[in-house]
């Protein structure tokens, strides 16, 4: 592979002459971009070939990181940073005429996840290459991703995420690893060879399981582990005789064409439970064929593996390795458990009921018909063990895996795995005292906390290097591989005028930046002067982005009532989808962009306000956004976010937080203290006293609070209703008929009084940066390189690629 520059561009020029038959200024920007990103690819592989036969000759231990979502966004910026290879490609493309920015641009974020629990995966898969952890990832390979939003008359609009269209450059199909996975069918028992009986499933439908891997590159270490997403293609040899082959691939398709398909019908639920079994049973299947072959049994197997289970989507994995194990390779049962019981771990990324799956019966039994015999057999001996340690009818009632005629996944996980952890402090405490207090009784030796992080590396480094650059410039780049203990270096700097000084360049820097995209893609010319004030996460009720948009139109109502009202300037920033089906979410996206076009286009309240909706939010977009934020609304109802990491993203950027003791900001307050941070709100606590008696009473809150009173009744006839009679009235109603069920009305007032407080601190420059300062010092703790050390101490157990013998490795591959 290339070493400098000019071998770079002598290479670089040949592949474009040999693929496309052009010359480097010929060549269509696509075929620019894929000739570079191919090369790095291919430069990567080395790494990747080298990393693969020293985990085979030294039989490491291995993570497989079971996930629905891998949110990794753009890939070609961070491989060329990682390699350390982007000067060598940046300056060679430059004197072959080619802007290596405009490449990275044309690169599409991959279709492969929508919110956080995509982009945490993402992050773990960055610091566990980066540490030097033998750690995969497996999902599906969407072809479609989510889906791509637009708003149009102020509503969202999904439309396919057509991100495969130019190929993806980064991933390698691998048929000779690609598995069959089996749908429906019968189990029955037979007659084995040796005289005992045996279980196998009969008349299944069968699909083809292809992987395609893609390479996940360490920090300069040479490093790289593998994302392998699974593709369903016809079955090669078992194709269905009960269908026509067009109804075969019609439901075949399916399986990898959408993230989270819309469950609001039967057919959506069942699409959801074949793609959760879709990928775990090809990704247990390809590991345990590999490792049968490389070492001549599976006895070993979770010896040398770990799966880590992220949310409940990838849980059937636990009885479909006990099938494998018993069906497929002949184990009894108590040395299937073995197994089984001795390598899942599994994490828990909310409290909430509808994200705590549980599947009807009849769908598990028909779907997979051994995995629910099975789970069957698993809370058979569960309740023998319930008798012998004396668990009461009330906890047995809440410890059930199978219970009014559904199977509840999570109980199933906790029950079978090994290890159980919670996201955030106050997220594991909820589940040890309330959510699963009776697992937490008798499994105490199960539960961890491990508070979650964003890798520094994408979203400190490469995404504001101007301040990366600063920090290196001050402290030194030790901080690049050890942030934990580093960035608090920087807290001797925090009454250096020049630094505080250069921090608020930065920020400025940043918001020109935003500022010009806005005005390019949105057509609204916002101020780079004014305080970016932004909420960018998944639209869900319990987040509260209606609170911040009550907020906004009280402002505006001000305005409009009081000639002596005044404010520091804002630009309010959103990004946010709903879901396809959540209509209350998307009735709110609706008012967030009805209230955008009043406020942008009013001549006296558009000097001190614009809102901006910025759409289609993803990965790329908060590259552009969290530098430039001032402040991070983090504003959940306490209790119900788990973590959270935008939050943690705006804190390493220098923004400061605006939030509900929720997720991970009680975690970010007892780091950076009171005065770097701005908390209001009703606490856990007092949200438990209201709730348990009873007292609370939204109405009482709208009688009561003439502003409140004001922003509701808009929601009929406000100028945002834009003519259109009662336009919001299905907001007013799913608000008043829930009783206020997120506490938006309480906690409105001290939101309102937190958001001037914060104004008012903005004002002073050198108190802000300095608490900019702070909040950048204190987010090592933040990364998920501590994260996935945490990890790994509590739960996997890995032991780091030795340095020296992997350079051994390579230097014998190289000659």
């Amino acid at each position: 592979m290339f070493k400098n520059k000019d071998e770079f561009k002598i290479e670089y020029a040949e592949r474009l002459s040999e693929k496309y038959g052009k010359t480097p200024n010929e060549a269509h920007i696509l075929e620019q971009y894929d000739i570079l990103g191919e090369m790095v690819r291919d430069y990567a592989g080395t790494d990747w070939r080298n990393s693969r036969e020293y985990v085979l000759k030294y039989d490491e231990k291995q993570l497989i990181y079971f996930s629905m979502e891998f949110l990794i966004g753009r890939l070609m910026t961070s491989n060329l940073m990682n390699l350390g290879i982007y000067d060598i490609c940046r300056d060679g493309l430059e004197e072959l005429g080619i802007d290596i920015s405009k490449l990275e641009d044309v690169e599409s974020d991959a279709g492969l996840g929508n919110g956080g629990l995509g982009r945490l995966a993402a992050c773990f898969l960055d610091s566990i290459a980066s540490l030097g952890y033998v750690g995969h990832g497996n999902c599906i390979r969407y072809e479609y991703g989510f889906f791509k939003q637009k708003i149009v008359n102020e509503r969202q609009v999904e439309t396919p995420d057509q991100w495969l269209t130019n190929g993806y450059v980064w991933e390698v199909r691998k048929p000779k690893h690609a598995v069959e996975v089996s749908f429906y069918g019968n189990a029955e028992t037979y007659l084995k060879p040796n005289g005992g009986y045996g279980i196998r499933t009969v008349d299944a439908t069968k699909v083809l399981a292809m992987p395609y891997d893609v390479s996940i590159v360490g920090y300069r270490n040479n490093l790289a582990n593998t994302l392998r997403l699974w593709s369903a293609q016809p079955s090669e040899s078992n194709l269905p005789s009960n269908v026509s082959f067009e109804d075969y691939l019609t439901t075949l398709k399916e399986l990898s064409h959408g993230l989270y398909p819309d469950d609001s019908t039967e057919h959506g639920k069942l699409l959801r439970l074949r793609q959760q079994y879709f990928f775990v049973s090809a990704g247990l299947q390809s590991l345990m064929r590999g490792f049968l072959r490389r070492h001549g049994s599976l006895d070993d197997f979770y010896k040398k593996t770990v799966f880590q289970l992220n949310d409940t989507h990838p849980i059937l994995a636990i009885p479909e390795m006990m099938r494998l194990l018993m069906d497929e390779y002949g184990y009894g049962w108590d040395e299937a458990w073995k197994q089984v019981s001795n390598c899942f771990a599994y994490t828990n990324h909310t409290i909430m009921p509808e994200a705590l799956e549980k599947w009807p019966i009849q769908y598990v039994q028909r779907l997979v018909p051994r995995c629910y015999m099975i789970i069957e057999e698993i809370q058979r001996r569960m309740l023998i063990w319930m008798s012998k340690v004396g668990v009461n009818e009330e906890e047995k009632a809440n410890m059930l895996i199978i219970k009014d005629g559904f199977v509840r996944m999570t109980n199933l996980a906790i029950y079978c795995a090994y290890s159980v952890n919670g996201v955030a402090a106050i997220h594991t405490d909820i589940l040890k005292k309330v959510t699963f207090k009776e697992f937490y009784k008798y499994f105490p030796e199960k539960f961890h906390n491990e508070t979650n992080g964003v890798t520094h590396r994408r979203w400190l480094m490469y995404a504001n290097p101007e301040l990366s650059n600063l920090i290196t410039d001050k402290i030194g780049d030790k901080w690049i591989k050890n942030p934990e203990n580093c960035l608090e270096d920087l807290l001797k700097y925090q009454n250096d005028r020049d630094v505080l000084n250069r921090l608020e360049q930065i920020k400025h820097n940043n918001k020109k930046k935003l500022a010009k995209y806005i005005l390019d893609n949105y057509g609204i010319e916002v101020n780079p002067y004014s305080i970016f004030d932004v909420q960018i996460k998944r639209l869900h009720a319990y987040k509260r982005q209606l609170m911040n948009i009550f907020r906004i139109m009280i402002l505006y109502h001000r305005f409009k009532t009081d000639p002596n009202f005044k404010m520091y300037p804002h630009t309010f920033i959103f990004g946010a989808k709903s879901a396809p089906s959540y209509i209350f979410a998307k009735e709110i996206i609706e008012l967030i962009n009805a209230v955008a076009n009043v406020i942008n286009n009013d001549p006296e309240v558009s000097k001190f306000m614009k809102v901006v909706f910025m759409v289609n939010y993803g990965v790329t977009l908060a590259e552009k956004i969290i530098p430039a934020a001032d402040i991070s609304e983090q504003i959940s109802t306490a209790g119900k976010e788990a973590s959270g990491t935008s939050n943690m993203k705006f804190m390493m950027n220098g923004a400061l937080t605006l939030g509900t003791l929720d997720g991970a900001n009680v975690e970010i307050l007892e780091r950076v203290h009171d005065d770097n941070a701005f908390i209001f709100g009703l606490k856990v606590e007092d949200i438990e006293k209201i709730t348990n008696d009873g007292s609370y009473n939204a109405w009482d809150e709208y009688n009561n609070n003439c502003e409140l009173r004001w922003a509701l009744d808009s929601l009929f006839n406000g100028p945002w209703c834009e003519n259109i009679p009662e336009r919001f009235k299905g907001i007013f109603n799913e608000l008043m008929n829930h009783n206020d069920e997120y506490y938006i009305f309480k906690d409105l007032p001290a939101y309102l009084k937190a958001c001037d407080e914060i104004e008012k601190y903005y004002e002073d420059k050198e108190k802000w940066y300095r608490s900019t300062l702070v909040n950048i010092a204190k987010s090592g703790y933040f990364s998920s390189d501590r994260t996935i050390e945490s990890y790994n101490k509590d739960i996997w157990h890995l032991k780091k690629i030795d340095a020296k013998k992997l350079a051994t490795q390579i230097k014998r591959n190289y000659l």
